[in-house]
């Protein structure tokens, strides 16, 4: 709740409407947890009569329309003040490309619709915080993409987001690419010429990071509490550990846009879609956590 008292009004997607996205949208908007800090606003089919057209679990190209649309209405409304963030349920990134979409998901699409320069995909969990450095490429070509210059500015947008969460003065961690982060250019040479100088750059500029330490550790050692967050050079590498620790609980944020975005840490789960047994728990958590970003109230222990 803001310091005025009124609710903050927070965007609750659907996400593809043949995923379990449109079931736990509307879980989440009516459970207490949620409706003791915001007033939650659905986007996108979740009536029966609306979600007639889309046979549960199968693929379409309507479906990703319509996720699309969904999405495209919220971002139009957050940028406009009627609603005070956005939390989204899971898209079918297949479904988008049948729809002949070019994003490969919300990250994308939501910096193209605001038009943000620099975004990233972070995952908050109170025990664990990572952010991704590239996110939906095939990992043959994580080498070629993860230059100098995007390590730094994903630094960089970590430093500056973090305080938001109640992180001051963050302390960051990189991931090395490598196994044992390359063993001084022994098994591979991405740590020294592309990892450390963007690391040392960073440093130059005030920012507490340091790295890159050895994948197998680093997240460890986070989750113990010696860092605050850690860059991950590729999506599995920072996933695995954050829905290992955290899953159901995590919640995905998008850093460098000019609203508040959030969602789960799940995909659309065709295999159980309609059948009533969806778990709307970290749903939940990404309403939560889009409430407290929008009235500026959270901490480390929120």
């Amino acid at each position: 709740m803001s310091s005025s008292g009124v609710k903050p009004r927070i965007a609750i997607t659907v996400g593809d409407p043949a995923g379990i996205g449109p079931e736990i949208a509307a879980k989440a908007a009516a459970d207490p947890r949620v409706l003791d800090v915001c007033e939650p606003v659905l986007y996108g089919p979740h009536e029966d009569h609306e979600l007639k057209p889309f046979a549960p679990g199968v693929l379409s190209a309507d479906a990703g329309r319509a996720a699309y649309d969904a999405i495209l209405a919220a971002a139009r409304d957050a940028q406009s003040g009627a609603v005070d963030a956005i939390a989204t349920a899971p898209v079918n990134k297949e479904a988008f490309a049948l729809a002949g979409l070019p994003w490969k998901g919300h990250t994308d699409l939501l910096a193209h619709l605001t038009g943000a320069s620099r975004v990233a995909m972070m995952f908050y969990a109170d025990a664990l915080r990572v952010v991704l450095a590239t996110i939906h490429v095939p990992l043959k070509d994580v080498p070629r993409l993860l230059t100098r210059d995007l390590l730094a500015s994903v630094i960089d947008l970590t430093a500056r987001e973090l305080p938001r969460f109640g992180y001051a003065t963050p302390s960051l961690a990189v991931a090395g690419l490598n196994p044992h982060a390359g063993e001084h250019g022994v098994i591979g040479a991405e740590e020294e010429t592309v990892l450390r100088p963007a690391i040392d750059e960073c440093r130059g500029r005030g920012i507490d990071v340091t790295g890159p330490w050895p994948a197998d550790t680093i997240f460890v050692r986070a989750s113990r509490g010696e860092f605050d967050a850690v860059i991950a050079c590729y999506h599995d590498q920072g996933l695995i550990p954050v829905k290992l620790l955290a899953f159901g609980r995590a919640v995905n944020v998008t850093l460098g846009l000019p609203i508040v975005r959030t969602s789960v840490d799940h995909g659309t789960a065709f295999d159980i879609a309609g059948r009533g047994r969806a778990d709307h728990s970290s749903l939940v958590e990404a309403v939560r956590l889009a409430a407290r970003l929008a009235t500026g109230v959270i901490s480390r222990k929120a």
